[in-house]
């Protein structure tokens, strides 16, 4: 494997146990970093810093080097995986938390391999905006960097966040949490004022209702793909997160119109990730299924302009 990479996702990786109304399913593979790095795959190489317990199985790892990723920044001690446990009612955009072991996770202190520390790219998943500063002190001179959160540190750390929100070119986020962050009702407003902080642009994340993208003075909306079956929303913003970063860094281009087809591309990975449990559809999906559904996504929203 090569020594360059193109992204350095630091996250977690998990072992899952997820119940939807269609089904369900007990220590499953996952965590952000994995569903991340999986979606990213198809498009860049992907260098990923997680960490794991003795308990992880080498069938995981022969799994993540199939998919070209690269692990040698995933650290295995001694110790138990993460663990979490959710449930998902006939709303799924919202998950139940049951159950959260952290184990080895809680102690996770990400050290950048050497070979890690040039990539273009970074994408920051969702964890301590301490670790996502520490991180960004260890990388050198990255083209973009991306960050995710969640609502626990957006009300435990916010000092740190907005610290790290501001060092970042986009940040992706969803929509419950920008108005959280921002202290605004109005999604809209809420924008401004997360821009303000200091990306360039902003991903709101909608579910079932797509995404919305400030960038700059524009705004651009993407919907959902509107599949007839959904068996498990978990991993689904990660996998939208890898789908972009993936094609942007694939690209080497953060223009306007590029990073709305990144959308795109997330939307599609995003997709495909919820069909299945776990990463079960990403295990066949293929580039050309992954092209076609970019271009039903462009027949989806295109229209003719009145006469």
């Amino acid at each position: 494997m090569s020594s360059f990479i193109d992204i350095l996702v630091v996250g977690s990786v998990a072992f899952d146990s997820v119940e939807t109304p269609f089904g369900k399913v007990e220590e499953v593979l996952g965590g952000s970093a994995i569903y991340f790095s999986v979606a990213a795959s198809f498009f860049s190489s992907v260098g990923m810093v997680a960490v794991v317990g003795d308990d992880f199985p080498s069938l995981y790892l022969e799994f993540l080097k199939e998919k070209n990723i690269d692990i040698r920044g995933l650290k295995k001690v001694k110790g138990n995986t993460f663990r979490w446990k959710g449930k998902y009612g006939f709303d799924l955009n919202e998950a139940f938390t049951l159950d959260t072991k952290l184990n080895v996770f809680q102690d996770f202190h990400p050290e950048i391999p050497e070979e890690y520390r040039n990539a273009e790219y970074v994408f920051l998943a969702n964890i301590d905006p301490e670790l996502q500063l520490r991180v960004l002190e260890q990388v050198k001179k990255p083209k973009l960097v991306a960050l995710d959160t969640m609502n626990f540190w957006i009300e435990g750390k916010p000092d740190k966040l907005k610290e790290a929100v501001s060092r970042a070119n986009i940040f992706i986020i969803n929509e419950g949490e920008a108005r959280e962050l921002a202290q605004e009702p109005n999604l809209v407003k809420a924008a401004k004022k997360i821009i303000s902080m200091g990306p360039k642009t902003l991903i709101v994340k909608r579910g079932e209702y797509g995404a919305l993208m400030f960038h700059e003075d524009s705004v651009f909306a993407a919907p959902a793909y509107p599949l007839e079956f959904i068996y498990d929303p978990t991993g689904a913003g990660d996998s939208f997160a890898g789908g972009f970063m993936g094609y942007l860094a694939n690209t080497h281009n953060a223009d306007n119109g590029i990073i709305r087809q990144a959308i795109i591309f997330g939307s599609v990975m995003a997709s495909f990730n919820v069909e299945d449990f776990s990463l079960n559809r990403m295990k066949y999906l293929t580039y050309p299924e992954i092209e076609g559904r970019f271009k039903e996504f462009r027949r989806l929203c295109t229209f003719e302009d009145i006469t």
